[in-house]
């Protein structure tokens, strides 16, 4: 489960921060890796970050998990991918899924729900399946970057999160490649051969759901396409925990 902050006595958070904002990729996976072992775990919807996260700790020998949240509603190109990656990487990537099926959801909430609640969807197909996966972790590795878009411009390489208060369980959250930028990182899943969504080659900048997701061309931030029609820029999983301590 998420840990105790009495588990973590030499813990200094500023401290921390400031020592692996300069530190590679690389290296901040190593202090990940020595710290915390397999109850870190990499997140990741195969967008370009997360996948040079993976390269990097698979190339290093940091057996972190890797997960992946299915929502039912991913685009075929994405599930193909999936396959595509754990044969490049010989690795397994767990799929994450929600407690109810596309069409129970219709049953009991209306269908096509991500028409008239785009919020409500997101919340029952990734933040409560996620929620569930965090629990038992106590490191979430994330492809978050600060370039993406204006939402995540403050994106530290380390946060901690009050997870369960109940509980008084914390969560760090991992974002290696903070400070990356877009081209960085196509410039390095083109150096190792990669394999990435096939999406990008026709427009999409950032891909989710499919009924969610347009492509957008070169305009825009990163995440532009993402829920057209609605004042609505994330799908809860990086918002969920509210603010970092």
């Amino acid at each position: 489960m998420a840990f105790s902050l009495d588990s973590q006595p030499d813990l200094d958070l500023p401290s921390l921060a400031d020592e692996l904002e300069g530190e590679p990729l690389t290296g901040v996976l190593k202090w990940c890796w020595e710290r915390f072992g397999r109850q870190a775990a990499i997140g990741t919807s195969f967008q370009g970050s997360g996948l040079v996260i993976i390269d990097h700790a698979r190339q290093a020998g940091f057996d972190f998990p890797i997960f992946t949240i299915d929502t039912g509603l991913l685009f075929p190109e994405t599930l193909e991918l999936k396959g595509r990656l754990e044969a490049f990487w010989d690795v397994r990537i767990e799929s994450i899924h929600p407690e109810q099926t596309v069409g129970e959801q219709a049953r009991t909430m209306g269908a096509e729900l991500w028409k008239s609640r785009p919020d409500s969807c997101c919340q029952m197909r990734k933040v409560l399946p996620l929620q569930n996966k965090l629990a038992g972790l106590d490191v979430w590795i994330t492809g978050l970057r600060r370039g993406q878009s204006e939402t995540r411009a403050a994106t530290k390489v380390i946060e901690l999160y009050q997870f369960d208060p109940l509980r008084g369980s914390h969560l760090f959250k991992l974002n290696p490649m903070a400070a990356w930028s877009r081209e960085e990182v196509w410039a390095a899943i083109r150096e190792r051969g990669i394999p990435y969504n096939p999406l990008h080659d026709r427009g999409y900048r950032s891909i989710g759901c499919w009924p969610c997701t347009r492509a957008s061309g070169a305009a825009g931030d990163e995440r532009a396409g993402r829920w057209e029609g609605f004042e609505k820029t994330e799908c809860g999983i990086h918002t969920f925990l509210g603010q970092g301590i």
